[in-house]
C-alpha cells in the first residue's frame, strides 16, 4: 500500500468504473486518488452537474476517500468546444467525436460561448471540495483543432480504424507561447502536430498579464482557491433558477454559477472573482462568481 512508506505516498488511478468503484481505488488503502470523469461525459446543465457533484461528495465521505474533478485530457475534445456544440442529450464526448468526422464544419460550434462555459465550469470546480486536474492548454482557452490533414495525423486511432475515427490529435497539438515563430515558442523547429494560425491570439505571451484572459482568471483563481479553501465539506443553497448553482463553504464564502442565458441577482457580499464582467451588478449567462459575505 502506498500509505505504508515514509513518507506516505499516492498515485491517481485512470479507472473508468462506475461511481461506486472508484471510491475503492481512490480510498487511503487503495492508490488515494482516482480520475473523476463523471463531469467529463456531462453537458454544461445545472441540474447534471449538482446530482455528479452531490453523489461524488457522497461516496467520498462514506468511503473515506478523496473526490477528483476533470472536464479534458488528452483522449476526449476539449471541453470548451464540447460546450460549443449545440447538446443533443446524449454523450457529449461522443458527439465531439462525431463533430470531428466533419472536420468541425457540421454543427456549427459557438467558440465564444464554449469558452464561457468552460471559464464558467472551472470556477465552480475550483470552488468544490477536493483536487482538480488541469489538461494542458485549458488554461490558455484553447478549442480543439479540427481541421488537422490527414497525412499529418499521428494517433494510431486514426489508422487503426482506416478514417472511422479521426483520433485524439487535436487535443493534442502542442501549446502556442509566442505569437510568432515555427511553432509559436513550442520549439526551434515546426511543431510535431500542426498549430493552426488561430493559436497565435492565445498564446501565453499575448494572455499574460491580461486581466481578461482565460491564463490570468486561472491563475487568479488557483491563487484564491489556495487562501480560501479549509475543511472538505459545502453546503448546497438553494436558488430561485433551476438553472443556478450555489454552495458555501467554511468560512462562509460562496460560489454561484448560472448555467442559463439570462443574467441573475447575486447574494450580498465581496466580489472575489467573476468569470466573465458583471452585468449591471448580475450574474450573466454562462457566468460564474465567488462572493465572500
Amino acid at each position: 500500500m502506498f500509505n505504508a512508506y515514509d513518507p506516505p505516498r499516492i498515485a491517481v488511478a485512470e479507472a473508468w468504473v462506475p461511481a461506486h468503484r472508484r471510491a475503492r481505488y481512490a480510498s487511503a488503502h487503495g492508490l488515494g486518488q482516482a480520475f473523476n470523469f463523471d463531469l467529463l461525459e456531462a453537458d454544461f446543465d445545472a441540474l447534471r452537474f449538482r446530482e455528479i457533484i452531490t453523489l461524488n461528495l457522497e461516496l467520498a465521505a462514506d468511503s473515506g476517500s478523496s473526490t477528483t474533478w476533470v472536464f479534458s485530457n488528452h483522449d476526449v475534445v476539449r471541453h470548451a468546444t464540447r460546450y460549443g456544440l449545440p447538446p443533443r442529450g446524449d454523450n457529449p464526448t461522443k458527439q465531439g467525436r462525431e463533430w470531428l468526422l466533419t472536420y468541425g464544419a457540421e454543427p456549427k460550434l459557438d467558440r465564444g460561448l464554449g469558452l464561457r462555459r468552460a471559464r464558467a465550469a472551472t470556477m465552480l470546480v475550483l470552488a468544490l471540495p477536493g483536487s482538480t486536474y488541469l489538461y494542458q492548454g485549458e488554461e490558455l482557452g484553447l478549442h480543439e483543432v479540427a481541421d488537422i490533414p490527414d497525412d499529418t495525423r499521428q494517433d494510431p486511432t486514426f489508422f487503426r480504424s482506416d478514417g472511422a475515427d479521426v483520433g485524439r490529435d487535436g487535443c493534442r497539438v502542442p501549446l502556442p507561447w509566442t505569437r510568432q515563430g515555427a511553432s509559436f515558442g513550442f520549439g526551434d523547429g515546426d511543431a510535431h502536430l500542426p498549430q493552426p494560425c488561430w493559436f497565435a491570439d492565445h498564446a501565453v505571451e499575448v494572455q499574460d498579464g491580461d486581466p481578461d484572459s482565460t491564463l490570468t482568471l486561472y491563475r487568479t483563481a488557483l491563487a484564491l482557491r489556495r487562501e480560501l479553501q479549509t475543511e472538505e465539506t459545502m453546503t448546497w443553497i438553494e436558488t430561485d433558477s433551476e438553472d443556478v448553482l450555489a454552495f458555501r463553504r467554511p468560512g462562509g464564502w460562496v460560489c454561484v454559477t448560472n448555467f442559463g442565458d439570462s443574467p441573475v441577482s447575486l447574494p450580498d457580499g465581496e466580489i472575489l472573482l467573476t468569470s466573465t464582467p458583471l452585468n449591471n451588478g448580475q450574474l450573466p449567462g454562462a457566468a460564474s462568481a465567488w462572493l465572500h459575505p
